[in-house]
């Protein structure tokens, strides 16, 4: 049986709230930082032109299995 919101005490709706927003803020975070730096982008490009041009393997040639 799920827990509805009435069954929450406030302080645990606070709790899941601030949660939430601290969660969302460190992705947004990561995000911001990967993309201000060169490199990261410059990778995704590099790798984006790999693919078009057949410069892949297959999961079993990384991993060998």
């Amino acid at each position: 049986m799920q827990k509805k919101i009435a069954d929450l005490t406030v302080n645990e709706f606070q709790l899941l709230i601030d949660q939430s927003i601290h969660k969302a803020f460190e992705e947004i975070s990561e995000d911001f930082l990967a993309l201000s730096s060169p490199g990261y982008l410059e990778s995704i490009e590099e790798a984006r032109q790999d693919f078009k041009a057949g410069r892949t393997k297959t999961f079993e040639e990384v991993f060998n299995v």
